[in-house]
């Protein structure tokens, strides 16, 4: 746990602006481009309106200290419409940007997606499911106030900050340059404070991501914590990790605590000065009361662009990382990719050829070396072996979700390289030994196989693997509602739905990777009678280390080594003296009769 906590402190909390990026990101906002240009539109009417009305403000405070009563009315008409015109064009800004933000967000997150959903095994076998939830949800979430206000935002707070200067320098100049000697002061303040503010608050999110992974982990592993009498070493590490959430909170909030004291000691003293210069301007007749207290004013509000500013540099800075792993991601090209020319393969008959295929995981480790066989349609193939030696990978092949490296992998007398990878897998099923079931009822997990299966296909599906009965008991039948995983199943039903999932493709090809075992004898006995006329007609390829679920198999292929070191039927591998089939068949009456 301490190593992990060690690479989540690591981890970069800000990466340098990618220019190239950022334009990327924006071409999202391009079919809103109209939405945002009006966005721009309306906060330029609701600035100069509001910057309108502090002006209109100090002309009828002007004429009021002078007795002169006549034009206040109009003056606060116009203040009043002012005040209606700004709220109006903020709040349509407001609803078109919050949508084209949201489209965009959405847009962007689908694209991710997609991506991932084409990437092949390769890609994930490097990187954890963890990470690449973090990039969908967290890193694109990070953009979205980017999208909604940073970038309309941070235009108008300039163009705010041109209109504040150009109208206090027409208005004095002298006083307009002594209030701005206070800039740099709060410039320092915004920016650089805020950054450490900033900076400070991402630790503390780091801390607190870190301490929920421990809980997820613990929590998860809570079992094995109890079996173990690991209770009081978790505690101790919980409160090691809670501690330091502590310590990163008590640290941000120490410096977000001093950044508007020091932002109104600096705003007072610039106040203190216009008036102090203000006052004596006025005495000298060099200095309208109306034009002392629009400076003041507008001073007072000089801060909220700068802000503003500040606020966009912390998005772009915290950004740039969401940024870069994203398109890291999006980049990132699959190792299976159809060509060019690539064609549907034509309806299979099921026929499948390796000619001296070679194949490793990666350069340094050969795991199939020069591997040759010639399966006719209708086959059942049996492949067994020593774990390691290659058998999954063979069917890894088969269903193309690896690319040889060397030979040539074909169904039908077709290169695998050059169909259309989805014509292909909508002719195989393949079921894994991990049964995965999804949230949702038992007639979709098998409908799953088929999205346009019929309800009675499905339940067709379902009695040809003998998992009707089991279903039919549960207390909603077919609608019964499993969770992620199927945790209320049993490991055995889990594999009699995954296999009425497969089952319902009607394969051509059907790919068993030791699909039964963790079956009990019971079921295994039911399934084997199902397996008996499932496989009939179709080319079907088996891994599986119990012999009842093998021996009737038409070829049994040994692997070992990177190669076929054995092939044949069951009683044609029992007679060979010395063979591995051999001593794997021995190897399993002797446990039998021990267990007997």
């Amino acid at each position: 746990m301490a190593t992990v906590i060690r690479q989540l402190d690591d981890e970069a909390i800000e990466r340098p602006f990618n220019k190239g990026q950022f334009i990327r990101l924006l071409k999202y906002m391009k079919p809103y481009r109209v939405k945002v240009i009006s966005s721009l539109v309306l906060m330029t009417i609701a600035s100069l309106c509001s910057l309108g009305n502090t002006y209109l403000m100090s002309r009828a405070v002007g004429q009021l200290s002078q007795g002169d009563y006549s034009y206040v009315p109009y003056l606060l008409g116009m203040m009043v419409a002012c005040s209606v015109m700004a709220a109006f064009c903020t709040r349509q800004r407001i609803r078109w940007m919050d949508f084209a933000g949201r489209r965009a967000i959405a847009q962007l997150r689908e694209d991710l997606f997609g991506h991932i959903q084409s990437m092949s095994f390769s890609f994930f076998d490097t990187r954890s499911a963890g990470k690449l939830l973090v990039r969908v949800t967290n890193d694109v979430n990070s953009l979205n106030d980017l999208f909604s206000n940073g970038i309309v935002n941070v235009i108008i707070e300039v163009l705010t900050l041109v209109f504040l200067l150009v109208i206090m320098l027409v208005v004095n100049l002298k006083l307009t340059l002594i209030a701005l000697c206070i800039l740099p002061v709060l410039a320092f303040g915004i920016f650089k404070l805020k950054r450490l503010v900033r900076l400070r608050w991402q630790r503390n999110s780091i801390k607190n991501s870190t301490m929920n992974g421990y809980l997820h982990e613990t929590l998860t592993g809570m079992r094995v914590t109890q079996a173990f009498v690991r209770e009081q070493e978790n505690s101790q590490a919980f409160q090691g990790v809670s501690g330091e959430v502590k310590k990163s909170w008590m640290s941000a909030v120490q410096v977000s605590n001093a950044f508007w004291p020091m932002l109104d000691l600096t705003g007072s003293i610039g106040t203190v000065l216009v008036y102090i210069f203000g006052v004596s301007f006025m005495r000298a007749d060099a200095l309208a009361l109306a034009d002392l207290l629009l400076i003041l004013w507008y001073l007072g509000r000089f801060w909220e662009p700068l802000n503003a500013l500040s606020d966009f540099y912390n998005q772009i800075l915290t950004a740039a990382a969401s940024m870069e792993r994203i398109f890291e991601i999006m980049d990132t090209k699959s190792e299976i990719q159809d060509k060019p020319d690539a064609q549907p393969i034509p309806p299979i008959e099921g026929r499948v050829t390796f000619e001296h295929v070679v194949f490793g995981y990666n350069s340094s480790k050969i795991v199939l070396n020069d591997v040759n066989f010639d399966i006719k349609p209708g086959m059942t193939v049996a492949l067994v072996g020593p774990t390691g030696a290659g058998k999954s990978t063979v069917v890894n092949l088969i269903s193309r979700f690896y690319d040889v490296s060397g030979g040539r992998v074909m169904i039908d007398g077709h290169d695998l390289r050059d169909v259309q990878l989805l014509s292909l897998h909508r002719q195989m099923s393949v079921m894994m030994q991990d049964s995965f079931i999804f949230s949702g009822t038992i007639m979709d997990n098998i409908r799953y196989g088929r999205l346009d299966a019929t309800d009675e296909e499905v339940i067709e599906a379902a009695k040809t693997v003998y998992a009707h009965d089991f279903i039919m008991r549960m207390e909603k039948g077919y609608q019964t509602v499993v969770n992620e995983r199927g945790s209320q199943l049993s490991s055995g039903q889990r594999q009699l739905i995954s296999f009425a999932r497969a089952l319902l493709n009607d394969p051509k090809i059907l790919i068993l990777d030791e699909a039964t075992s963790s079956i009990d004898t019971h079921t295994e006995m039911l399934i084997q009678k199902a397996l008996d006329v499932l496989l009939k007609g179709r080319t079907s390829f088996v891994i599986a280390h119990r012999l009842s679920t093998i021996r009737n198999a038409d070829l049994i292929m040994v692997v070992k080594d990177g190669n076929i070191s054995e092939r044949g039927t069951h009683d044609e591998l029992i007679r060979l003296p010395g063979g591995h089939y051999r001593a794997l068949c021995e190897a399993q009456y002797r446990f039998m009769s021990a267990a007997d």
